[in-house]
């Protein structure tokens, strides 16, 4: 499936340095994908067969102006990658390092998709047993009402591709379940997602969920904005290591305990491995012409390797193509008739009849 894919990975700002991505790009190249690392060629070192190497040892990872770093930096190993799956040398994108340079490459050399307000990050989070695409994680901080209806059905599309739900359930992140609960935004898009849903083949609509729903299992996917997105994340996977750190620490507290532990280690490590925020191995990155995918900095060449398999996956399973499809097909994309959309007054996106 992935055998033709060409993942283009900027190899600068991991934590555990330019050799670990290699690790991983070396364990995706054995799947059958192929791998050109841009970093710098010294650190990196020998490689497997299947990656290919291009030397840019320059790095935006750590720049407080990302975007500026982006425009004024086209020797930047994240510019670089971006311009070559723009040019067509590579099906998509990986970048460990900076979020914001990888956005800002992202939109200045690859561009936004046609109709599409803002990129956004979509992440399949490992719930035990019903696992949630989660979006906006971290690429908007501040939204419109327009920009989470966009943001359901790119969410929704994924969650067809990648988890194989025929129609997702979609849920809008708030403070309530009433349609009434939340900001100006979350209200305004709640009542256009509600008259869009209706009938749609696309989606299911189930309303507002609140934090504790995020983990339940209510729905599929659960959109939000940036900012609440990428702090709910980074709450999830932390509490979700405290607690196997708790759980480890009192299976080692005592000799019956381990005893116990050591009944319980298989059932454990199962459980481990599903809520394992490597495995998923990032966040899309959504809204562009081609794909990106962002892992956390702090991953491992086995969290690398999964990231670069899910792009792959993205890219054969024509991720981009059919976000966009099903954006048009709802009407969401920009340019779209305005309606009124809330109590408030205010406007936002829905298709013409």
């Amino acid at each position: 499936m992935t055998a033709s894919v060409t993942v283009a990975v900027d190899a600068n700002g991991a934590d555990l340095g330019p050799a670990e991505v290699a690790a991983g790009a070396a364990i995706a190249a054995s799947r059958g994908v192929r791998v050109v690392l841009y970093g710098p060629a010294e650190e990196i070192g020998p490689v497997a067969d299947g990656v290919e190497v291009v030397d840019a040892p320059v790095s935006i990872a750590k720049d407080p102006d990302p975007a500026r770093a982006s425009r004024s930096t086209p020797q930047a190993s994240i510019v670089r990658v971006a311009a070559a799956v723009a040019a067509g040398d590579a099906d998509a994108f990986v970048s460990g390092g900076s979020t914001g340079a990888a956005l800002a490459a992202g939109l200045f050399q690859v561009r936004r998709a046609r109709g599409i307000y803002r990129p956004a990050l979509a992440v399949p989070v490992p719930i035990p047993g019903s696992p949630i695409t989660f979006l906006d994680v971290g690429a908007n901080v501040e939204v419109r009402s327009e920009h989470l209806v966009q943001f359901a059905f790119m969410g929704a599309a994924l969650a067809q591709t990648v988890l194989g739900i025929a129609r997702p359930r979609v849920a809008l992140l708030s403070n309530g379940e009433e349609p009434t609960k939340g900001t100006a935004a979350v209200v305004e898009a709640h009542a256009v997602l509600a008259a869009r849903a209706l009938g749609s083949p696309a989606l299911e609509f189930l309303g507002n969920v609140e934090g504790n729903d995020l983990t339940s299992g209510v729905a599929d996917v659960v959109v939000t904005d940036g900012f609440t997105g990428n702090i709910a994340l980074k709450l999830i996977e932390g509490l979700s290591q405290s607690i196997l750190g708790a759980v480890r620490d009192a299976a080692m507290s005592t000799p019956r305990a381990k005893a116990g532990g050591a009944l319980l280690r298989p059932a454990l490590g199962g459980l481990r491995e599903q809520i394992d925020p490597e495995g998923p191995g990032g966040a899309y990155l959504l809204g562009l012409r081609r794909l990106g995918v962002v892992p956390h900095g702090r991953f491992t060449r086995y969290g690398f390797s999964q990231a670069i398999l899910l792009a792959a996956r993205g890219v054969s399973g024509d991720v981009v193509g059919r976000t966009h499809a099903a954006l048009a097909a709802a009407g969401a994309l920009k340019g779209a008739p305005k309606v009124p959309a809330g109590p408030s007054g205010s406007t936002a996106s829905v298709p013409s009849p």
